[in-house]
């Protein structure tokens, strides 16, 4: 059983436990005798299943991002500019752990690439993630409301707003930043009933892959954070974590997608986004001298 986070500490990381089970699972799903890889990276445990597939095991604490990871995919399969990967199985194993087995996507993970790709190249990746996102954001959601939140969008945001200054104190923000955090969300508008959208939740460098002869975009992966909501809240992580506040980046990535975004609202959105953690975001970006979250939401999401 894993349903805390010491026995995540205990459970996921031991090889000798998971890759008993991996096998274990792997015999039951008619692979048996398969050589098992288990990928470094990723927040869930996976291994690549020989050359042509991919196990990703999901702990009962994470039970509901494994169900959520296997309807999305099969809803999105070939709907995508993008390659995303094929589900071939998906269900439950034993004490509440769930799996999904899907195809393998080819290419090297994109923020392994990105330095040795040219300028032309990034400019170019990011515009192919702008039509993605474009694409994405038409799929129609209806099927998957059953099993992705998180329902009501304008009581969500109630929700993080009355979380956002605890959680970012818990992360270690300092209070200079701290104390401007409720007058910022306050000035920004949000829309309580958006369009809905299908979000990926966290388009990162980390999540795609990319062939480095091309560059082209060969796959968009991990979708167990996926939501149902506002297509603001996607550029979170394409502003933190692709264009990394390069304005010119972001200018190519939003006129790709057809749209772009007040540099207030990402931030907002960012301040929102369940997984936020202002302090690494400053840690990997950096901050203007002005030391204003208004500064920052130019510094990180404007537009050249």
């Amino acid at each position: 059983m894993v349903e805390t986070d010491e026995e995540w500490d205990a459970v996921v990381p031991d090889e000798t436990v998971m890759r008993a089970g991996a096998q274990d699972l792997c015999s039951r799903l008619g692979l048996a005798g398969a050589p098992l890889s288990r990928f470094a990276e990723g927040s869930q445990p996976v291994y690549a299943v020989g050359d042509e597939l991919v196990l990703k095991l999901f702990p009962k604490a994470a039970a509901q991002d494994g169900l959520t990871e296997g309807r999305v995919l099969s809803h999105l399969h070939g709907l995508l500019p993008v390659p995303t990967p094929r589900v071939h199985d998906a269900g439950a194993y034993e004490n509440g752990w769930r799996y999904v087995l899907m195809s393998r996507l080819r290419g090297e993970n994109l923020a392994h690439a990105w330095n040795r790709l040219p300028r032309t190249g990034h400019e170019r990746l990011v515009a192919d993630i702008g039509e993605t996102l474009a694409v994405l954001h038409t799929v129609d959601p209806g099927p998957l409301a059953d099993a992705l939140g998180p329902g009501d969008w304008g009581a969500f945001l109630d929700r993080r707003r009355a979380a956002a200054v605890e959680q970012q104190r818990g992360h270690g923000l300092p209070a200079a930043w701290l104390e401007q955090i409720p007058d910022f969300l306050a000035s920004v508008p949000l829309p309580r009933d958006p369009g809905r959208c299908l979000l990926h939740t966290e388009v990162m460098r980390q999540h795609l892959l990319v062939d480095p002869a091309g560059p082209r975009l060969t796959g968009l992966f991990d979708f167990e954070p996926a939501m149902i909501g506002h297509r603001a809240y996607d550029f979170v992580g394409v502003g933190l974590f692709v264009t990394r506040g390069d304005p010119h980046l972001m200018s190519r990535l939003t006129t790709s997608y057809g749209r772009v975004f007040a540099p207030a609202e990402l931030l907002a959105y960012t301040l929102l986004h369940v997984y936020s953690n202002l302090p690494w975001y400053l840690r990997e970006l950096g901050a203007p001298d002005e030391g204003t979250l208004t500064a920052l939401a130019e510094a990180w999401f404007g537009t050249a």
